[in-house]
């Protein structure tokens, strides 16, 4: 006996779906994949990197966006829904919603033991296709570190660890900096 095949959808039956559903849905291959709710301390965490970026971005160009702004790899997906997404180029979105954008300069995870794997996996490859990305952080809701990656000129990823509340980021694809102690403030370890 063989299982059921699983109905593949096109990226315009997802969207057409996606934009009425209630709660919030990635887009991989064809299939839609639910997402699960946040954690205390990744919340918390979510919310000081958008002050900490958003503060940074004030009088500039640049827009940093939270977990409900969707980023397409392609106009044929898959789509995803980083923890943050920031952009100081003039922002380009699939279509006249607005609700899709293209050219991520950075995008952050928030690391969970439920989606590390997928996030470190599947989802890092499939951001590394957006021509526009220039830097990855995969940020740990359980310690106090921070991996950076950075595209270097020969398209290749240069990781560089940060850790401890002394440390500090920078991101120079928007010309902002990030303080571990502000990112992890009130976070309980």
């Amino acid at each position: 006996m063989s299982a059921a095949p699983v109905q593949q959808l096109s990226p315009q039956d997802y969207l057409a779906f996606e934009r009425q559903a209630e709660t919030k849905h990635e887009y991989v291959g064809g299939e839609i994949l639910a997402m699960t709710g946040a954690s205390e301390p990744h919340n918390v965490i979510v919310v000081n990197l958008a002050i900490e970026i958003g503060t940074q971005f004030r009088g500039r160009p640049c827009r940093v966006y939270s977990n409900d702004m969707r980023v397409a790899v392609s106009p044929e997906g898959p789509f995803y829904y980083p923890d943050l997404v920031a952009v100081c180029a003039e922002r380009q979105f699939l279509d006249g919603e607005r609700d899709s954008l293209v050219n991520p300069e950075v995008v952050v995870e928030v690391l969970s033991p439920s989606a590390e794997a997928f996030d470190r996996g599947m989802k890092f490859t499939h951001y590394g296709e957006i021509p526009s990305l220039r830097e990855i952080l995969f940020v740990a809701q359980d310690s106090v570190h921070i991996e950076h990656f950075v595209r270097r000129e020969d398209e290749q990823w240069l990781l560089t660890d940060h850790t401890g509340l002394e440390a500090v980021v920078e991101l120079p694809a928007v010309g902002c900096r990030l303080e571990l102690a502000r990112v992890y403030d009130k976070v309980d370890l």
